[in-house]
């Protein structure tokens, strides 16, 4: 009987380890084709009021380019906003209630002739 529960145990143990190296349900990439480079993003539960920090720190995405977003534990959220501060005039683009348990990419793009920002969700 004790080596049928050390047994189950160490299965448990292996497959939460894996589970946490292939990344939390919620990871995503983000995909820039606005015309224009971002200097902060933020991603925060809807639930909240604050958004979290600017997940880019110094670093920033330009045009064109993407960068993979991961979370560092399982949340139990899957409900999400995301917020995106352009570098050139610190203006912003806000997103509410993406579920990022069923998204995997999103990419935003920018329309000069109607001035709006849009985002597709795959």
């Amino acid at each position: 009987m004790k080596m049928t529960v050390m047994a189950a145990a160490t299965i448990a143990s292996i497959v939460a380890t894996t589970a946490l190296a292939q990344g939390s349900r919620q990871d995503f990439t983000l995909v820039n084709r606005t015309g224009y480079d971002i200097s902060e993003v933020y991603v925060s539960p809807s639930k909240t009021n604050d958004w979290e920090e600017d997940i880019l720190g110094d670093d920033g995405l330009e045009d064109g380019d993407s960068v993979t977003i991961t979370f560092r534990r399982a949340g139990k959220t899957c409900i999400w906003d995301l917020k995106v501060v352009y570098s050139d005039d610190d203006s912003s683009a806000v997103w509410h209630d993406i579920n990022l348990c069923q998204v995997e990419k999103v990419t935003i793009r920018y329309n000069r002739k109607t001035d709006t920002t849009s985002a597709t969700f795959d």
